[in-house]
């Protein structure tokens, strides 16, 4: 099983948090993006960043690559059991995709800019919005950690970058990103360019 992923990018860090809470060997290709590697241009359509090989299968998009993963390995899982409560972790991570990723990945590209204060003043807003959401569980309305919780870690982490600062007062929100942030999974999953993004 191999990984072409990128060092710095947001999907491609959510996918490397889901092989190291899976505890998954994998070979991990890092990739600079724009300068794809001929098997990975052969291999997928997209020419983009994650793409999963495994065996035969190859996957390109991330939100697939993660959900494959949780079944393909399921422990421990990141998705609840029932039904129900999966509609509604897929919902979440539908919205964060929509909403979170949609102004992330701007700012990846961008950095922060006089032009884009209005974009990282909604995503602050969005992000203070989900201490509701860990204020009575240690993760995202749960006991455990899913999907939806790796998929907010990688932005989180990068809120300084961005020059995003939380308010210090929503102790629920602060509580909740020192979990994240203390896994060692989480901490396996950092790339060289990520670890330096708390520096300074």
């Amino acid at each position: 099983m191999t990984l072409f992923s990128a060092p710095d990018e947001l999907a491609s860090h959510r996918t490397r948090i889901v092989l190291a809470e899976k505890d998954v060997e994998i070979e991990i290709v890092s990739v600079t993006p724009g300068r794809l590697p001929e098997d990975l241009l052969d291999l997928n359509p997209d020419h983009s960043l994650p793409t999963l090989v495994d065996r035969d299968l190859v996957l390109y998009d991330s939100r697939v690559i993660i959900e494959y993963l949780d079944e393909r390995f399921p422990h421990p899982p990141l998705m609840p059991v029932d039904p129900v409560s999966r509609a509604h972790f897929r919902l979440a991570l539908h919205r964060i995709e929509r909403d979170w990723y949609g102004i992330a990945n701007k700012l990846v590209k961008e950095g922060p800019t006089e032009a884009n204060a209005k974009q990282r003043s909604d995503l602050r807003d969005m992000i203070i919005q989900t201490a509701d959401f860990v204020r009575d569980k240690p993760y995202f309305i749960s006991d455990e950690l899913s999907l939806v919780d790796v998929s907010i870690a990688p932005i989180l982490w990068r809120l300084r970058l961005w020059d995003i600062e939380l308010p210090r007062d929503v102790q629920p929100l602060q509580r909740y990103m020192n979990k994240l942030f203390s896994r060692p999974a989480f901490r396996l999953s950092l790339s060289e360019q990520e670890r330096e993004m708390q520096l300074g």
